[in-house]
């Protein structure tokens, strides 16, 4: 189903199906790439949960970039497990867990780039996406060298919070479905 809005925060319903499986979430209290060019990474863990809670305008509660910055377009990151897993099948590597790319949502089902500058709404929280998650030479290093370059147009997707709630991981067989927004 897509939601057509008038702002941000409203919305009318239009019948399209487009769903999302979210399959895993997770949380970080520190940077490990982010601010550690020319460094050793950090060693932050990303802790894997069933919920998060999403604040509106600041970010997910117990995150690194909760409060980051004001108005900071990355309050929120999506990537996707089918690129993950494509990445890791094209790098010959087993067994790796989607925790390495340090993102928050890890979703299935949905082209992500499909998202950057749209609002949709997913399990009552509604985000605005913003761009592409660039990946950087750091992904060479957490999935594998060559990483970096077959995650160009595909690293993810940053996004801001226009409205608080939880987000659940789902099981493998159920989705959500996407709402949209019009801007």
């Amino acid at each position: 189903m897509i939601q057509i809005a008038h702002s941000k925060n409203e919305v009318t319903a239009t019948p399209l199906e487009v769903e999302m499986s979210i399959r895993h979430l997770y949380i970080s209290p520190r940077h490990n790439f982010f601010g550690h060019h020319g460094q050793e990474p950090g060693t932050g863990p990303n802790i894997e949960v069933p919920e998060i809670e999403c604040i509106a305008g600041r970010g997910i509660l117990e995150d690194r970039f909760l409060d980051y910055r004001e108005d900071y377009s990355g309050q929120v990151t999506f990537f996707s497990i089918e690129v993950f897993e494509n990445v890791c099948r094209q790098l010959g590597i087993n067994e790796l867990s989607p925790s390495v790319v340090r993102r928050n949502v890890i979703t299935e089902g949905t082209d992500l780039n499909q998202l950057i500058a749209r609002t949709f709404e997913v399990q009552g929280v509604i985000f605005e996406g913003i761009c592409e998650c660039k990946p950087c030479y750091w992904m060479d290093r957490a999935i594998g060298k060559g990483a970096e370059s077959l995650l160009m147009g595909r690293g993810g997707l940053r996004a801001k919070i226009l409205s608080g709630g939880m987000l659940r991981t789902c099981s493998s067989s159920s989705r959500d479905p996407l709402m949209f927004a019009d801007r």
